[in-house]
């Protein structure tokens, strides 16, 4: 209410009040009228009030409402960043559990399982194709005498050294797998035998040079190879056969030197 407004009420109050105007015609009229007007007033400030109070509600409402919405955000986040961090987690997990299935733990190499499936593929491409691929199976020299003479520890440094030079001296395509013990299988697709004898050969060299200083002493060593071109009426498993035969001959020749199977 304005003052302007108030100065008149207080203006008709007096007018009620006066006694040189209680027996005026209008006196009574006004006196209703000026009645009806404070009631009017006084239930238009309850619902002034009322609507205030519902305000006030409706804005705490608000304001809670608004920081538990922001909590629940908070807190999605919150498992939305730990559910990435256990899906990282389970990746991670997945990719070792893998890599110790298909991986040699000591040399990093492919294990015996994965180059069963890589031949697989192969073996099945050359029967489709007629495309030939050529294996070579590897075998230390006197491997159990480095092991007693020098210790578990140094055998597995000759090993690791081995696989470092096959893996430098592989092309792209071609796989290598540790098929056990001291033994590693080398497998080059598209390859045939008198290509794979050069690459052996060459092989054969670099290992003739491969040495490792073991607690201050330096080892080398030799391999003996077995070669073996697969045939495409035989399974693979026959070819890695004919490919060990080759080797068995290499160590009954003497060893370190590599040959061809029939």
């Amino acid at each position: 209410m304005t003052p302007q407004d108030q100065a008149l009420l207080d203006r008709v109050a007096a007018l009620i009040d006066s006694d040189a105007y209680r027996g005026h015609p209008l006196h009574e009229a006004l006196s209703q009228l000026y009645a009806h007007h404070l009631e009017q007033r006084e239930r238009l400030e309850r619902l002034i009030s009322i609507a205030d109070g519902f305000q006030q509600t409706a804005h705490e409402d608000l304001h809670a409402t608004r920081h538990q919405l922001q909590r629940q955000l908070k807190r999605q986040r919150k498992l939305s960043r730990i559910a990435d961090r256990y899906q990282a987690l389970l990746r991670e997990r997945n990719a070792a559990l893998a890599d110790a299935a298909t991986l040699d733990p000591l040399t990093g190499l492919a294990n015996r399982r994965l180059l069963h499936e890589q031949l697989q593929r192969l073996a099945a491409d050359a029967h489709r194709h007629g495309r030939v691929f050529t294996l070579a199976m590897i075998d230390i020299d006197h491997f159990k005498r480095i092991n007693d003479h020098h210790g578990h520890a140094a055998g597995d440094r000759l090993l690791v050294a081995l696989a470092k030079t096959l893996a430098s001296e592989l092309r792209g395509a071609d796989h290598c797998a540790r098929w056990g013990g001291e033994e590693f299988l080398v497998v080059l697709p598209a390859t045939s035998l008198d290509q794979a004898e050069t690459l052996v050969a060459r092989l054969c060299e670099r290992l003739r040079a491969l040495s490792v200083t073991f607690e201050g002493e330096r080892l080398r060593l030799t391999a003996s190879v077995g070669v073996a071109q697969h045939r495409l009426d035989d399974d693979y498993a026959t070819t890695i056969q004919r490919a060990d035969e080759a080797l068995l001959e290499a160590k009954r020749e003497g060893r370190d030197r590599w040959r061809t199977a029939d």
